[in-house]
């Protein structure tokens, strides 16, 4: 017996692995690039793009994600990332994902 997937939300998850090795490592040697991420991602959840956005407790190095409604969005999001654009983004990945409860 299958599961179908007609009808059910399609959202689109962004993962990105960063060249950093801690939260703390980019506070302290970013800082300028993280108030520039944070503020551009409160702009595009504030917008409705940006749906939410995190990253992964415990993780070395550190890695993010964050739930986008279009897979360009997602794509515009990474692109214009101030840590992509620094070059302190290892990979980037989008992901198509099927929210089974909305």
């Amino acid at each position: 017996m299958g599961i179908e997937l007609t009808g059910v939300p399609r959202f689109y998850v962004l993962t990105m692995t960063t060249r950093y090795r801690s939260f703390a490592e980019v506070q302290a040697s970013a800082p300028q690039d993280l108030a520039a991420h944070v503020a551009r991602s409160r702009e595009l959840h504030a917008q409705g793009v940006l749906l939410m956005a995190g990253a992964f407790l415990g993780d070395e190095p550190l890695r993010t994600m964050g739930i986008l409604g279009s897979e360009e969005d997602a794509r515009a999001f990474a692109e214009g990332d101030p840590f992509v654009r620094a070059g302190m983004v290892e990979e980037w990945r989008v992901r198509p994902w099927a929210n089974l409860f909305a």
